[in-house]
């Protein structure tokens, strides 16, 4: 077996590094936070001082971090994973960031002789725990190959969707669509709680037919419940908005209704909302309707 070096162990990290570590490959981990090396070193999980010292290390890196700079950083920056690299050494960044982030790493690791490919990764909290995330990859067929069977260890599904930045690509457009339909099943649920009828009732009406999701029976429970421990932070999915609409403007593709649910996000951080469940964007439109002593049960 390969030895893999793993960077960031933040809520996703960690869960995904147990299910490497569960299926007997040793790693080397490390994160700036010391504390979340100390909880995932073990028999098996050796201690990483630096990005560098976990490349020099290992066969295989995989870096799972909040955003584009963080991974520039980790990969290109002093003490990072290149000044560590030998050939042959293979980069896995599964961090949601700007596709012209990892098109930027992809050709400095090709420079260093190391194989890069970008994989972020879907499904949250939940699917990192027990391994079904869906994963998607931009790089060579080749090394995508070599890598899969790692993959699949920490996700369901693992679709190579064209060149080093079509991973990010293919998040960015999954992130849209996440966040439109966390969007409407709050407009939903809000209109018809304040119409005075049972927003579970209306979920459990609805999830079978034709407005049913993967996000709806996610997060309408979480909702129903106002349970709004993350699983994945608003300020996450702001920061992945942010992202689709940079790389659309770059392309001169309009995103109008993407626009709009950044911007209610961005609201919601600055109330201080951004490390809550991205469900906690039904409080927004709570916010703009306010219960009344008219709310009654429709006849």
């Amino acid at each position: 077996m390969s030895k893999i070096g793993f960077i960031g162990l933040g809520i996703m990290g960690k869960h995904m590094l147990r299910n490497l570590r569960k299926a007997g490959h040793e790693l080397v981990a490390y994160d700036i936070v010391p504390a979340s090396v100390d909880a995932v070193v073990t028999d098996g999980v050796e201690r990483g001082v630096s990005c560098k010292d976990v490349a020099s290390r290992t066969d295989i890196v995989i870096t799972m971090l909040p955003d584009g700079p963080e991974v520039e950083q980790a990969v290109l920056g002093s003490g990072g994973v290149l000044e560590g690299a030998h050939p042959g050494l293979i980069l896995v960044d599964m961090s949601s960031i700007s596709p012209m982030s990892s098109q930027l790493m992809g050709a400095a690791c090709k420079e260093k002789g190391v194989a890069f490919l970008d994989a972020p990764v879907s499904g949250g909290e939940p699917k990192a725990i027990d391994g079904t995330l869906a994963i998607m990859v931009g790089g060579d067929q080749e090394t995508f190959d070599k890598v899969t069977p790692l993959l699949k260890l920490m996700g369901s599904s693992a679709v190579l969707t064209g060149g080093v930045g079509a991973g990010n690509v293919t998040k960015l457009a999954n992130q849209i669509i996440v966040a439109g339909n966390i969007a409407a099943m709050s407009e939903a649920l809000v209109l018809a709680d304040r119409c005075g009828v049972d927003s579970a009732v209306v979920f459990n009406a609805i999830k079978g037919g034709l407005a049913g999701s993967t996000v709806l029976n996610a997060k309408a429970p979480m909702v129903i419940a106002r349970n709004f421990k993350p699983g994945f932070r608003i300020r996450l999915h702001q920061k992945d908005l942010r992202n689709a609409l940079l790389t659309a403007e770059s392309k001169k593709v309009a995103l109008p209704l993407t626009s709009l649910v950044q911007q209610m996000l961005i609201a919601l951080m600055n109330h201080g909302s951004g490390d809550l469940d991205h469900s906690a964007l039904v409080t927004f439109i709570e916010d703009m309707a306010p219960k009344t002593s008219s709310t009654k049960q429709p006849e």
